[in-house]
């Protein structure tokens, strides 16, 4: 797994090692600075994220230096240690911790008694010109109220910082505050894994569900089944990613010992995180199924799977296998301490069961209605074990098909509605919409994004949302535990890729979940937003560039010398400023004010700025010339109607590691549309196109959804049309397969007709199964 580069690991949060001595750590990378700096940097509004519930300003600061004590000891030494040292890890301030009694130019950590209606997780920070003081009656208040004081330090290069008086009384709204991390689909080192809790924790982010297992690799070491592992744990990627130089299999491995996952366990739990383990029932089995066929349905060996979408396998719903389950939940309640364990439930199609004679049988002798009700039949057993050992099941939306089990806990993804019916019926719920939660989904629309979901979802859509129904009553509404970010890994190979999708968008999650609703702000938010980004660098975070960056919307003037755009930020920060020279734009460069009309050729250069401070770490760049008002990519193109919803940006199947080509297609009919082309005196249509493998599992009803032209010649041909329906414009013969680099270019003159400016609809003939044809760039080129 590429990262984007490797940390020491010896101590993050050294204190960490006076709490909890069998954790293992790791530091953050400190920021550049030097002893030199004096001069103190002033701190004059509580740019903490989440927002906390009430902020009131005082006359006067306090200056934090090196001279600044620390106090706490006993109950609040441990929390005292963990500050200085994360202070410590992301800031020139190095400061010592004492039990001596507070005074001036301190820092002091208090336990006080709790107040009757008080979260455990509530505190207050109170700023003097005498010091800082945080008061919590719990671990947890006192360390979320160091979090909020290291937020108010963090993100300057000054050994000292200056701090406007202020009371913050503070509190989450939600128990559960949700981040979900697949390690199933691309695995994560235990190392990037504690980073992401560090910053969870940052965030006051306080539930860590992990996917463990899934039809793609089992990643969690069972004793008593080690095949689950040593099979299942390695999948051979498909298309050339999985194959070796010398033909061998390439295989994706990875699991994480009992002893690496109690560690990560202490790990969360030192900073305030439940760690929620996952083991899917009865669908996204396949792995298993693979290391143990005997409980799986379908006679004859398999192998963890190398698509995408969803898999048919299921687990077998006899006895046998149940009691397979249970040993297995035997060894997950020993590694995970936590109240709830998750059993998965989701995208369980039931084509094996109603195929199987001996499950059908087996449906009847239970007197059942349904599959679904032998699903429930399953959890409800599962429910009865785990509630036998103290524990709590908690599964996706689908449990409550066929009838929920008693004391289930619901997590709505396929939008609200889950949520609604089981908060109805008394069942607690925790709210994770997939069209508003799903962090796999792009941040924006921008060509520049990684491969994912491009229906984007943004920062401001995430940041809108309120996890508690309208339609629930103030009874129902108790049942709402909290909310919930889930990250899919199907498309995210690598750490880097990770933390762009996460970052910064996890900091509109932690002001849903923490904030109260009427505090909430989203122009606020975006002026605090700043300063977490300076954090984010602090903590050696590679958050996302794009959300910060510029978009640019375009239409070429039709006699090919001028060319109209618009610029926008996709976060709606306001204050873009632009050059036409090729110069990178300061503050003090021409203000962006409307659409502009720009000869070509132009460099276009344009920066988002937010109090005279650039935002992204390079501005967005065009260049507007000939060559380029004839050309398109496959990010810049439309998606023809008849393409269907499922648009994907895709990763090319080569090389083994290292970077990848990535191509935008609708995986149901792939074709792309050019609107208003140009056609006057061009000659011929040239394209560069690659093919990957189509490796996506797609349900019945999808798969008769998936279309294709077909082909004439021998192994199909690109086509271009006029219109989705209008007359073919150019085609040339496809080859049996691409060159050397996965890339083929051909050209095809275009052929003489009326069209003078036309929509052109580009498209590759022939099945898409098993590899599919995508494109890359298409170009018009002139007639000589």
């Amino acid at each position: 797994m590429m990262t984007r580069h490797r940390l020491s690991t010896h101590t993050l949060h050294a204190a960490m090692l006076v709490a909890l001595a069998a954790t293992s750590t790791q530091v953050f990378a400190a920021p550049t600075a030097t002893s030199a700096q004096v001069q103190p940097v002033e701190s004059t509004r509580a740019s903490i994220i989440p927002r906390p519930v009430s902020v009131q300003p005082a006359a006067g600061r306090f200056t934090v230096d090196g001279s600044t004590r620390v106090v706490g000891s006993g109950d609040t030494g441990t929390v005292a240690t963990q500050f200085t040292a994360l202070l410590a890890d992301t800031t020139p301030l190095k400061l010592q911790v004492g039990s001596q009694k507070a005074g001036k130019n301190s820092i002091e950590f208090r336990r006080v008694a709790a107040r009757e209606g008080d979260s455990a997780e509530a505190y207050s920070l109170h700023v003097d010109s005498n010091g800082v003081v945080i008061e919590a009656s719990d671990d947890r208040g006192l360390f979320y109220g160091a979090m909020s004081l290291w937020q108010l330090l963090a993100g300057t290069p000054s050994n000292t910082v200056s701090l406007a008086a202020m009371r913050i009384e503070d509190a989450p709204r939600f128990s559960w505050r949700g981040f979900m991390l697949d390690s199933a689909r691309h695995f994560q080192s235990i190392e990037q894994i504690k980073t992401l809790l560090d910053a969870m924790a940052t965030h006051k982010l306080n539930t860590f569900h992990w996917h463990l297992t899934d039809d793609q690799g089992w990643r969690m070491e069972i004793k008593r089944y080690p095949k689950l592992t040593e099979i299942g744990g390695c999948r051979s990627a498909a298309g050339e990613a999985g194959i070796n130089p010398d033909g061998t299999p390439h295989l994706y491995c990875g699991f994480y010992t009992q002893e690496q996952i109690r560690d990560v366990v202490a790990y969360a739990a030192a900073r305030h995180i439940t760690v929620v383990p996952e083991v899917d029932v009865p669908g996204h089995a396949q792995a298993a199924v693979a290391a143990y066929p005997e409980h799986g349905v379908v006679d004859g060996p398999t192998q963890p799977s190398a698509n995408w979408g969803v898999n048919p396998y299921l687990f077998n719903p006899r006895d046998e296998t149940l009691q397979f389950l249970e040993n297995i939940l035997a060894e997950v309640m020993e590694m995970f301490p936590g109240k709830y364990i998750h059993i998965g439930g989701d995208e369980a199609v039931k084509y094996q069961w109603q195929d199987s004679p001996q499950v059908q049988a087996y449906i009847r002798e239970l007197g059942l209605k349904d599959e679904e009700a032998l699903q429930s039949h399953m959890l409800k057993r599962l429910e009865k074990y785990l509630e036998a050992h103290d524990r709590k099941l908690i599964g996706w939306d689908e449990i409550i098909e066929g009838g929920l089990p008693p004391e289930a806990t619901v997590m709505s993804w396929r939008g609200i509605e889950g949520g609604i019916e089981a908060a109805t019926h008394g069942h607690d719920v925790v709210m994770t919409p997939g069209n508003t939660l799903y962090l796999d989904f792009l941040q924006t629309n921008l060509p520049d994004e990684p491969p994912g979901r491009p229906k984007f979802t943004s920062m401001q859509r995430i940041y809108a949302y309120d996890p508690v129904p309208a339609q629930l009553n103030e009874a129902q509404r108790k049942h709402v535990l909290g909310v919930q970010a889930n990250m899919w890994t199907e498309h995210t190979r690598n750490y880097e890729r990770l933390q762009h999708n996460l970052f910064p968008r996890m900091s509109a999650l932690a002001e849903i979940a923490w904030t109260p609703l009427e505090r909430k702000s989203y122009d606020d938010f975006l002026a605090r937003l700043p300063a977490q980004l300076q954090r984010y660098k602090a903590l050696d975070i590679a958050y996302g560039q794009t959300a910060l960056s510029v978009a640019m919307k375009r239409q070429d003037d039709r006699a090919g010398d001028k060319v109209t755009v618009e610029l926008s930020n996709p976060l709606s920060y306001r204050d873009i400023r632009y050059t036409t020279d090729g110069s990178t734009p300061t503050a003090q460069s021409p203000s962006y004010g409307g659409a502009l009309t720009l000869p070509v050729p132009t460099e276009l250069k344009a920066q988002t700025f937010f109090n005279g401070v650039p935002l992204a770490d390079k501005p967005s760049s065009w260049n507007f010339d000939a060559a380029s008002l004839l050309s398109r990519t496959d990010k810049t193109l439309a998606q023809c109607p008849e393409g269907g919803r499922l648009l994907l940006r895709l990763e090319d199947d080569n090389p083994l590691e290292g970077p990848r080509a990535n191509f935008d297609v609708t995986i149901f009919n792939p074709c792309w549309l050019w609107e208003d082309a140009q056609l006057a005196d061009i000659g011929s249509i040239k394209v560069r196109a690659g093919r990957i493998p189509y490796n996506f599992g797609l349900l019945k009803p999808e798969e008769a959804k998936r279309g294709y032209r077909k082909p004439v010649a021998r192994y199909g041909e690109f086509e271009v049309r006029a219109g989705c329906h209008g007359r073919v414009l150019a085609s040339a013969p496809l080859p049996e397969k691409p060159g050397k680099d996965g890339f083929i270019e051909l050209e095809a003159p275009l052929r003489a007709g009326p069209e003078q400016v036309t929509d052109l609809c580009i498209t590759f003939s022939g099945d898409t199964r098993p590899q599919m044809w995508v494109l890359n760039r298409i170009e018009l080129q002139p007639a000589h």
